[in-house]
């Protein structure tokens, strides 16, 4: 332990801030990450379904869905954080903390991820789509046995970006008193000139980016030429 005091002593010091930073980044990015990818795939389906030439083609339901994404994507979410401090407040009763963080992460996340879902499903070949319809599918049929089977290997490429993105929108939130290894990073490290701290920050979140990457490609691969119509042998 000796020469890990030597080369990180300030963070040995604050050693009980930096776990708990460490869980409260965790628990925002499971938390958020959750909610996200559930509303994100509601809508990414719903959006594909109601489009123009869509399975259940409804251009009000579209466009009004479509109208929200694209207004939320525009805004930078550090200005969001602010925005929405009020509503974080009505609902949650606190802005800050973890408790307030995760309104503005699935804020900041869903319209992201549901534009990523979207895009994923969008190459599906319609031919197939068309074959199931022929085979007397239903909605549901189509969405689950067509969509979202032939787009498993995009599925989790895109889950895997909004991941590493949602990483980066936690240690962001921190800026605003939302704690984690953002906060940590910067009220222990850059405003107290620790600069092993600030360090540290920076390689556990190389490492967690990495891991997950790592993840998403490993499991994307797996799952690559799975179809619903691939010949048997």
């Amino acid at each position: 332990m000796g020469w890990i005091e030597s080369i990180l002593p300030n963070v040995v010091i604050y050693w009980k801030e930096f776990i708990q930073s460490c869980s409260a980044t965790g628990q925002m990015f499971l938390i958020g990450g959750s909610i996200s990818l559930v509303i994100g795939f509601f809508f990414g389906v719903l959006l594909i379904i109601t489009r123009s030439g869509g399975i259940n083609e409804n251009k009000y339901v579209y466009g009004f869905l479509n109208f929200f994404i694209n207004i939320f994507r525009s805004v930078p979410f550090i200005i969001l954080l602010i925005f929405l401090i009020p509503f974080t407040r009505s609902i949650m009763g606190t802005a800050i903390g973890v408790k307030g963080a995760i309104i503005p992460l699935c804020f900041g996340c869903v319209p992201f991820f549901t534009r990523q879902v979207e895009t994923a499903l969008a190459t599906v070949d319609p031919g197939k789509v068309e074959a199931a319809r022929a085979m007397g599918s239903g909605t549901p049929g189509i969405v689950f046995r067509v969509y979202l089977h032939e787009a498993v290997p995009d599925l989790i490429r895109v889950i895997t970006i909004t991941a590493i993105s949602l990483i980066g929108l936690t240690t962001m939130a921190g800026a605003v008193g939302a704690g984690g290894i953002g906060s940590f990073a910067i009220n222990y490290g850059q405003n107290l000139h620790h600069q092993d701290i600030v360090n540290v920050c920076v390689v556990l979140l190389l490492v967690l980016v990495s891991l997950i990457q790592t993840m998403g490609n490993t499991f994307a691969k797996k799952t690559t030429n799975r179809s619903l119509f691939r010949k048997k042998d």
